[in-house]
C-alpha cells in the first residue's frame, strides 16, 4: 500500500498537542545510556574487567536502551507524520541524524578503527525512519506481523552472501562484525515498528488524548530539557565522559592485565551465562592453553572472522567442552 498523501499543507492539519511524557521517557533513556556509556569508557580504559558491558545485565541494559529509542522513534514519527507527512521538517530531521551518523563514522574511525561504528543507532534511525514512512498508513496489526518477523529474522536467517562489509548493516550476515556501536536493520527496525503500531493504536483507542493531558511537576524539567534536545545530548555526553576519564586515567591509570589474564576474565564471564563457575574455569583454561599451544591467540585478538578460523575455534571449544565435562564426571562433579 503506498503512503497517502494530500494536497492540504501542513497549516491545514489541526496543531496536536505536545505529549510531554514522551520527552520524560526520552530524557530518561539518554541518562540510561551515559550510564551505560560510562561504564563502557572504564571497561575500555581498563578499570573494570574486560566483557563487562558485554554480557548479562550490561549487554541486557544496553538491549532495553536501544529499544526504548527506536521504539520512541517510531511512536514520533506517527505522531509527526501519521495524519500527512511535512516532508520539509522530515527532511530537515533526517538530514540532522544522518550528517551526525556520518560524524561519528568518520571521528570513530580515526579513535578506534578496530572498533569503528560503521551502523549504529544514529545510522539505523535515520534509516528507520524513512523506511518508517511506508508503514504510517497501513493497519497497526499488520505493522506488529511485520516487526515480529523483522525481530525473529536474526534468529533464523543468515547469509553467507551478505558478509561482505558493505552489507553489513542488514544485520543478516553469517558473521558478527567487530564495531562499537552495531544496531543494523535486523532486528532493530523491528522496535520502530512496534512504535509505530502502538501509537496508531494509541490515537484511535484514546489513549493519546489522555497522554497529552499529563502535566508532571517540576521535577521532570531536567528530563524535558535533555528529551527535547536528544541529539544534541547524545553527540555531546560520550566525548565529555571519555575525556574526564582519559584525564583521570593520567593522574591514576588502571593496572594493565597480560592478553591471557583478559582472556580468562573475558571468557569466565561469557561461559558463566550458561555453565557454572567451576566448569568454566576449567573450560576457559584449556582454551586459553590450547590457543596459546598453537600461537592462534592473537589471531582471535584480532578478531578473525574467516569461515577456516571460525570452524577452527568452534572445534577447540567442542574439543575443550568435552575434556571439561568428562573431567568433572571423573572428579564427581556436576
Amino acid at each position: 500500500m503506498s503512503i497517502q498523501t494530500t494536497t492540504a499543507s501542513a497549516a491545514d492539519l489541526p496543531k496536536q498537542k505536545r505529549i510531554v511524557a514522551i520527552d520524560v521517557v526520552r530524557g530518561i533513556a539518554l541518562l540510561a545510556m551515559a550510564s551505560y556509556h560510562f561504564t563502557w569508557d572504564l571497561e575500555f580504559f581498563g578499570y573494570t574487567d574486560p566483557g563487562l558491558t558485554a554480557f548479562g545485565w550490561w549487554k541486557f541494559y544496553a538491549r532495553c536502551i536501544a529499544s526504548t529509542f527506536l521504539f520512541l522513534v517510531g511512536v514520533s514519527l506517527y505522531l509527526a507524520h501519521g495524519q500527512q507527512i511535512r516532508w520539509n521538517g522530515f527532511w530537515k530531521r533526517f538530514a540532522m541524524v544522518a550528517g551526525a551518523a556520518i560524524a561519528i563514522s568518520v571521528v570513530t574511525r580515526i579513535a578506534t578503527p578496530d572498533g569503528f561504528i560503521f551502523f549504529g543507532i544514529l545510522h539505523e534511525i535515520a534509516l528507520a525512519s524513512l523506511l518508517g514512512l511506508a508503514f504510517l498508513r497501513l493497519p497497526a496489526l499488520l505493522t506488529l506481523v511485520v516487526a515480529a518477523l523483522v525481530i525473529a529474522a536474526p534468529l533464523y536467517l543468515r547469509f553467507e552472501a551478505l558478509d561482505h562489509p558493505w552489507l553489513w548493516w542488514v544485520g543478516l550476515s553469517a558473521i558478527n562484525p567487530r564495531s562499537n556501536d552495531y544496531v543494523p536493520l535486523f532486528p532493530w527496525f523491528g522496535a520502530v515498528l512496534l512504535g509505530i503500531a502502538a501509537a496508531k493504536l494509541a490515537t484511535t483507542s484514546g489513549i493519546r488524548e489522555r497522554l497529552a493531558r499529563l502535566v508532571p511537576g517540576r521535577w521532570s524539567n531536567p528530563l524535558l530539557f535533555i528529551g527535547r534536545h536528544s541529539l544534541a545530548f547524545y553527540l555531546i555526553h560520550q566525548p565529555l565522559l571519555i575525556g574526564s576519564v582519559w584525564l583521570f586515567s593520567q593522574v591514576m591509570p588502571a593496572q594493565v592485565d597480560t592478553p591471557q589474564v583478559n582472556f580468562l576474565k573475558t571468557c569466565q564471564r561469557s561461559c558463566e551465562q550458561m555453565r557454572n563457575a567451576t566448569f568454566c574455569s576449567s573450560y576457559c583454561g584449556c582454551m586459553l592453553d590450547t590457543l596459546q599451544s598453537e600461537g592462534s591467540l592473537d589471531r582471535l585478538y584480532n578478531n578473525d572472522q574467516t569461515a577456516d578460523f571460525k570452524a577452527h575455534v568452534s572445534d577447540l571449544a567442542g574439543m575443550c567442552t568435552d575434556k571439561t565435562d568428562d573431567k568433572m564426571t571423573e572428579g564427581g562433579v556436576q
